[in-house]
């Protein structure tokens, strides 16, 4: 849409930093060529309140694996038991791309463990920072990231 309003916020990694705290029966691994589809999935469910789009399964998958950014140590799923909950995609350059929770799971703080993990992988990295973009009206994401001591850095109209 014309006239929106994307925003770009920083978290400094310098201080010290929260431990993620998973809520009960919710795990954490790297994405993994079988979790691709789920993951592919929850993005597009995620993306589709008019927050952001996503390619077809076969394009991401390729986009995604051939772009000198990615490292799936770098992407987050959230599981409950074989299911995806939750995806945090992080790229080499400290930067956030993608963090969404499948609707029947948000409020019980998954956005915020892989928020909070996706800052320790990259604090212990050695980077000094995390950038991401949200779109400004997506408020309930820039509540979570504001609660995590990102700050804005620039507002930029699309």
């Amino acid at each position: 849409m014309t006239g929106d309003t994307c925003l770009l916020l920083r978290k400094d990694l310098r201080g010290p930093l929260p431990p993620a705290h998973w809520p009960a029966g919710i795990r954490v691994v790297s994405l993994s060529d079988s979790c691709l589809p789920d993951a592919h999935a929850l993005l597009v469910e995620g993306y589709a309140p008019g927050h952001g789009s996503v390619e077809p399964l076969e394009l991401w998958r390729e986009a995604l694996i051939h772009d000198a950014e990615y490292d799936p140590q770098l992407c987050f799923l959230a599981m409950q038991d074989a299911r995806v909950v939750g995806v945090a995609q992080g790229w080499t350059s400290a930067y956030l791309k993608d963090l969404v929770v499948h609707p029947h799971y948000q409020g019980l703080g998954i956005a915020s463990a892989l928020l909070a993990h996706v800052f320790s992988v990259f604090k212990q990295r050695g980077e000094a920072c995390v950038d991401l973009k949200v779109m400004a009206h997506n408020l309930k994401a820039c509540c979570l990231y504001t609660k995590h001591g990102m700050a804005l850095v620039q507002r930029l109209s699309l």
